[in-house]
């Protein structure tokens, strides 16, 4: 899940709005993580891509 849909525990607010030390904490540590940066679009985009990529590695490898 991206942060930007993330509400906080702690305060009820948006987590990227960061109005508690606890917001700002969560959001910092998911800026770091490389998967936090992704939307879901781009997520989907990768998951159809590795599909795609092991349909092609099952056909070459399917006896004719």
């Amino acid at each position: 899940m991206t942060y930007d849909r993330l509400v906080c525990a702690n305060c009820a607010a948006p987590v990227t709005e960061g109005r508690c030390p606890v917001c700002r904490a969560n959001r910092e540590r998911l800026q770091q993580s490389p998967w936090g940066a992704l939307n879901p679009v781009a997520l989907l985009a990768l998951l159809l891509l590795l599909v795609a990529a092991a349909a092609l590695v099952a056909a070459a490898h399917s006896p004719a």
